[in-house]
């Protein structure tokens, strides 16, 4: 019955979505319709039986496919370390507000964990409302996208380090000892890839039939790396960002949009709606009802913690973000202030730990709610109506498209021969013409040539 419910919920959201014009993103429905069919409100649904264990897997999804999207060597620019150094400080003032606001009458692991609710940035949740909105591929965009994997990336070593029951010097060191199997993780396919006779053959074969070998390999990396947080016992969130990190590095850039496309397709279906709905679910309604003031709290504190910081780091430093309107910083401080996705990890590790109360929690899920709603909208509003200066530059056509990707498949095969092949889209079988051998139709065009020519010289002896 659960089940059934929450596919229905799962159903219904993005078609409500996609009637608002997609302002109201999917992902806002379905913590909604979550909190109304979970214990607090219509009693419909139940986190009994294997909920919780799917629950999980669709975390894991989200945080994998969250890993996969992000560029690490765009961090490692000027923009990237101004994006870290940005989101110290907004991890700072995050803890320090909370404290003060408080009277320091809680423990110090409970501001830890609000001020990571507090700097985080739904990146994966982002990424649509971007495209949708026309900021894809601006520089707003791309300094979104930078923002983006830093207030997705260090919140999740944030969690496993800060939040951990061991000291802080013990817990370092289990992460780092986490860091060495996961490198060791990502080195055994990239030897296999390039040691071992045909394997790369074998996998591009069979990663359009019902073998699926690169999403199983997908899987594979997301279930290897839960199993060692947990051996670790830390959170799930890190391996699953762990495994999205090594699979990006495994997989060709011509490939990256349409393995970007099937993790999607195998997420978004059913897991990820999931993990949004159960967590709706575990959203105390009558506590967000009785402080509305607490839940205007949340959505002020992250704007002033995450979106503030951001805006002013652009105006008074040079970050070579290319942003040159003032609209443009402030479109960016709205975008980085949308969180959510961490801030439901944050507080389900908070509250199984005790730091949080169960009220808290559903506040600061509630605030995180609102600030997708409210924050990209805003940001849209000033997009339209400053937009002449913020156009993206025109489109390639078609032919230089399909030229710049051919090229760069043919200049990926040269030089990483040992990662994922980069394969063709769905539905379409891999030609043997690309390795050099030839297809069964010029073969037979072949075959009946040599055969006329022999009928011919028949002929001529008779």
């Amino acid at each position: 019955m659960s089940i059934f419910w929450i596919t229905l919920v799962a159903l219904i959201s993005p078609v409500l979505s996609r009637l608002t014009g997609k302002k109201i993103p999917d992902v806002v429905f379905l913590l909604i319709f979550g909190m109304l069919i979970g214990p607090n409100v219509l009693h419909l649904a139940g986190t009994e039986g294997g909920i919780p264990l799917l629950k999980e897997l669709g975390l894991g999804m989200l945080f994998l496919i969250a890993g996969f999207e992000i560029n690490v060597s765009s961090l490692r620019s000027r923009q990237g370390y101004s994006a870290i150094a940005t989101w110290f400080v907004c991890f700072a003032l995050g803890m320090t507000g909370t404290a003060v606001i408080t009277s320091f009458s809680h423990e110090l692991n409970t501001y830890i964990a609000v001020g990571m609710a507090l700097s985080s940035t739904a990146l994966g949740t982002l990424l649509p409302m971007l495209k949708s909105h026309g900021a894809a591929g601006t520089p707003v965009g791309n300094a979104v996208l930078v923002h983006g994997a830093v207030g997705e990336l260090l919140p999740v070593f944030a969690i496993s380090l800060l939040l951990s029951s061991r000291s802080p010097g013990m817990a370092f060191v289990v992460l780092l000892a986490f860091m060495v199997v996961a490198v060791v993780t990502a080195l055994i396919p990239h030897r296999l890839f390039a040691h071992v006779p045909g394997l790369r053959q074998i996998m591009a074969a069979e990663a359009n039939t019902t073998g699926q070998t690169v999403l199983r390999l997908a899987m594979f990396l997301l279930a290897t790396l839960i199993m060692c947080t947990a051996l670790f016992d830390l959170d799930a969130v890190l391996g699953a960002f762990a495994a999205g990190l090594i699979l990006r590095t495994l997989t060709p850039p011509a490939a990256l949009h349409m393995i970007t496309h099937r993790l999607e397709v195998v997420g978004f279906t059913f897991m990820i709606p999931l993990f949004f709905v159960v967590s709706g679910m575990g959203i105390d309604v009558s506590a967000v009802v009785a402080k509305p003031l607490g839940l205007l709290a949340v959505v002020v504190g992250i704007l002033l913690c995450r979106g503030v910081p951001v805006l002013l780091a652009e105006h008074f430093f040079d970050t070579r973000s290319e942003l040159a309107t003032r609209a443009q910083k402030v479109q960016l401080a709205l975008y980085s202030a949308a969180g959510l996705p961490i801030i439901v990890a944050v507080t389900e590790v908070a509250t199984s730990s005790g730091l949080l109360e169960k009220s808290t929690a559903s506040l600061l899920v509630a605030g995180g709610a609102l600030t997708v709603l409210l924050f990209p909208l805003w940001a849209l509003g000033i997009r339209q109506a400053f937009g002449s200066a913020e156009s993206p530059a025109q489109a390639p056509s078609r032919k230089e498209q399909m030229n710049a990707m051919k090229a760069q498949r043919n200049a990926q095969a040269k030089l990483t021969p040992g990662l994922i092949p980069t394969v063709r889209a769905e539905g379409k079988a891999q030609s043997r013409d690309e390795e050099g051998a030839p297809t069964r139709a010029t073969a037979k065009k072949r075959a009946v040539t040599r055969s006329s020519s022999r009928d011919s010289s028949h002929d001529l002896s008779d």
